[in-house]
Formats: C-alpha cells, sequence, structure tokens
C-alpha cells in the first residue's frame, strides 16, 4: 500500500519550535547545574524565545480566514489581560501568556503537514524516554547530569526537603499513602524534572494515538502503548490513568458523538465536582477526591469582586484549582471564553478529527480540577495544541493567507504545502 503523505517534505523549522517547547527546561537545568545558576527570569526568557521563534513563523506565513477563532479568543484575551491589568493597579499578563502558546502552537500546526506533526511527536517521544530510561536504571546519573531539586530551588524558590539526598524534585519523591505501582522508588519526572508534566504528557501521546491510530503499522502502535504504559505506571498519576482508560473506550465511542457535545463536558465535570463535594465535603488529601473537594470549595468561597477579575494577585496560589484560577487571573469571562475555544475549535468532520476534538475537552476540564499550570506550560501545551491546529485541516488544507493573497496571483493549490517560514 502507497503512503498518500510519502511524498511530503518535513518542516523541519517547526519540528526544532515544537521540540524546543519540550526540551528547553531540561536544558537550562544543565546550565544550572554545570555552567551558572539560572533564576525565573531565565526560564521566562526561553518559553519567550521558543514563542518568538513560532510567531516568526506565523507572521512570514500571514494571518487568513483560518485563524480568525484562534485570533479572536487571543484578542479577547489581551483586552482582559489589559483590564485586569488596570483594576489591579499592576501589569498582570500570566493568563495571557498561556493563551498565546495556545495560539503560537495551534496555527504552527496549521501550517505542518502531517510528516512533520509525526517527526515532532516522535522526536519529543525519543528524547523523554530515553532521558526516563536513565532516571529508571541510573538514578544518580540522572541526579547528578540535571539535579533537579537545585533547579527548581534557584528558577522557583522550591526548596528541596532537608532530609532528601537524591536531588530529585521533591514532589517527586512521593509519601506515604500515595499511590505507587512499585517500580521505582519515586515518581518519575524524566526530562520535564517534574512528575506532572511527564504524566501528562502521556496523556498528549494517548490523542496523538487516538487521530493516528488508524493509519499506524502494528510496531508502532506496539512501541507508543508501551511508552504511555511505563510512563504511567512510573509516575503513577491517577488523572491520566483514568483520561487513558477513557480514550480507549473513547476510539469507538468519541466518533458516534457530535462535536457540540463537547460544550457539555465542562458543565458535566463541573456537576461531577459539585455532587463528590456535596456527599464528601470534608474529603482532603492529595487523592482525586481530596483535590476535586478543595477545587469545589475554593470555587464556593469566591465572591462576585473575585469573578470580575480584582484579586489577579490571589492566582498563583490556586494552581492546584486549575477553574479558579483561570477566573483569578482572566475573569469569569475569560473561562467562558476557554470553555468555548477548547470545545469548538477543533475539527470534528471526519472519525479522527472527533476522537482528538472529544478527548481535548476531557483531557482539559478534567486535569482543571485537580491542576491548571500542567494544561498551560508550553512543554505540554506546545506538542497538543500542534497536533490540534494540525487535525483542524485535515480535510480543508490552508489556502493562502490574506496578506499573501494581496499581493500574488499564484494559484491556492500552490500554497497547500508550503514548508518553511
Amino acid at each position: 500500500m502507497i503512503d498518500k503523505y510519502s511524498t511530503e517534505t518535513r518542516n523541519s523549522y517547526v519540528i526544532i519550535v515544537a521540540a524546543s517547547s519540550v526540551l528547553y527546561n531540561c536544558v537550562l537545568a544543565i546550565i544550572n547545574a554545570h555552567v551558572v545558576p539560572l533564576g525565573f527570569s531565565h526560564v521566562a526568557l526561553a518559553e519567550i524565545l521558543v514563542l518568538f521563534a513560532g510567531l516568526v513563523f506565523i507572521l512570514r506565513k500571514g494571518l487568513g480566514e483560518e485563524d480568525a477563532g484562534a485570533l479572536f479568543f487571543t484578542a479577547f484575551t489581551l483586552v482582559m489581560a489589559i483590564y485586569m491589568s488596570a483594576i489591579n493597579l499592576m501589569v498582570f499578563v500570566d493568563y495571557l501568556r498561556n493563551i498565546l502558546i495556545i495560539f503560537c502552537f495551534a496555527t504552527l500546526g496549521s501550517w505542518a503537514n502531517r510528516r512533520t506533526v509525526k517527526a515532532a511527536f516522535m522526536f519529543s517521544l525519543a528524547a523523554v524516554m530515553l532521558v526516563l530510561m536513565c532516571e529508571i536504571f541510573a538514578l544518580a546519573l540522572y541526579a547528578d547530569i540535571f539535579e533537579p531539586g537545585y533547579y527548581f530551588e534557584t528558577t522557583r524558590g522550591l526548596k528541596p526537603p532537608e532530609w532528601d539526598t537524591t536531588g530529585l524534585f521533591g514532589n517527586a519523591l512521593g509519601f506515604e499513602g500515595r499511590l505507587s505501582f512499585g517500580l521505582i522508588g519515586h515518581r518519575a519526572s524524566s526530562l520535564f524534572l517534574e512528575q506532572v508534566s511527564l504524566s501528562n504528557f502521556a496523556g498528549i501521546v494517548m490523542m496523538y494515538m487516538l487521530y493516528f491510530w488508524d493509519e499506524m503499522k502494528r510496531g508502532m502502535r506496539i512501541v507508543l502503548i508501551a511508552c504511555v504504559a511505563l510512563i504511567l505506571l512510573t509516575t503513577a498519576s491517577r488523572t491520566m490513568l483514568t483520561f487513558s482508560a477513557i480514550c480507549v473506550v473513547g476510539y469507538f465511542l468519541f466518533p458516534l458523538v457530535p462535536k457540540l457535545v463537547n460544550l457539555l463536558t465542562m458543565p458535566l465535570i463541573l456537576l461531577a465536582g459539585t455532587m463528590m463535594y456535596v456527599l464528601q465535603p470534608d474529603a482532603k488529601g492529595d487523592n482525586l477526591s481530596g483535590r476535586i473537594v478543595l477545587t469545589m470549595r475554593h470555587i464556593s468561597e469566591m465572591d462576585l469582586y473575585g469573578f470580575l477579575g480584582f484579586y489577579a494577585d490571589k492566582a498563583a496560589f490556586f494552581a492546584d484549582s486549575g477553574y479558579v484560577y483561570i477566573v483569578y487571573a482572566g475573569t469569569v469571562f475569560g473561562m467562558l471564553a476557554f470553555w468555548l475555544f477548547v470545545s469548538l475549535y477543533p475539527a470534528g468532520d471526519t472519525p479522527a478529527q472527533r476522537r482528538l476534538a472529544q478527548a481535548l475537552p476531557i483531557f482539559m476540564f478534567f486535569n482543571l480540577m485537580i491542576g491548571a499550570t500542567p494544561v498551560f506550560t508550553a512543554k505540554i501545551a506546545g506538542l497538543l495544541w500542534l497536533l490540534v491546529g494540525h487535525a483542524r485541516h485535515q480535510t480543508a488544507p490552508r489556502a493562502v493567507s490574506l496578506s499573501q493573497s494581496a499581493n500574488t496571483a499564484l494559484p491556492r493549490q500552490s500554497f497547500q504545502r508550503l514548508d518553511y517560514p
């Protein structure tokens, strides 16, 4: 059987930008450990450079009608950031940065062909698994190369426990009663240096499999399943274990569900959270019920000023309660805009598109119940939105941009596989 995509040319620039979003953190950790101590500003600068590289590509291509949804969402968030800064008497652009990551990589994905997207994922996955193997079988070497605990101390101000001598990030050490499969003595982190991003990376790979499964060879399917299984077993993530099970069932069910049902995902998850809060109001601890009840408790304690964005300085304290974080950082209107964008932006024409379109809001809004930063950080959001942006144009390749169409009379077909900025 001839692969109809075999003639496509991989775009090395997009692959490098996408892979950089995954790798930059561990590169900074190596510099921090062996060259010169870094601070949070260096991490922010690295992320800005990755975004800038992506935006350069986008601006060279030009923006067209296909970008209207993502552009409007980003422009709305910019307006809300200006509003938030004005009423809080401080420059507050944290949430805007999160949305810029979504805009940048979704638009990059809309220009990337299948071979480019696949190469970006496979390169990133290979790097993650290589470092994970080092962490599993040579923990001392892993800690010596990256010094995760020291990295988070210098860049985030998070000091490792005094009793810890491993050099790992403190949250990766686990504690008595924490879910564990006993494969290793801690929760794996790989090149992300912390376990939450690694477990969410497994969720991104699951969505990649949902989308490309029908055209994968048997060997690739086995490799990807093995990679996801190893990550889940070594991170012991309850959230991603649940999400992975949903994806397995969803492979068969999602194509049967109309795309507009996506709009019900967030309300249903919030309703389930409310029911859990009513039934177990005193639930505590680092488990699903405890984290969900904590989020619902925080929501119940919010007042009108919080919903309208007057407490921007409180947003950083709710990294484990995503819905509260978004409202404090972007107002209730920002939360509604995020809900609509995540639910409606993905395409839903083909079975593969519907699988991804249904999985995306489940991943996002389920995650927001127990965290905030994992779904927004570039090291996770980059590949995810690259995939979503690409899938959006599977059945309708991008036309020439508005800026290009104003300056050339070349036919549309000439631009459908343009691969370089």
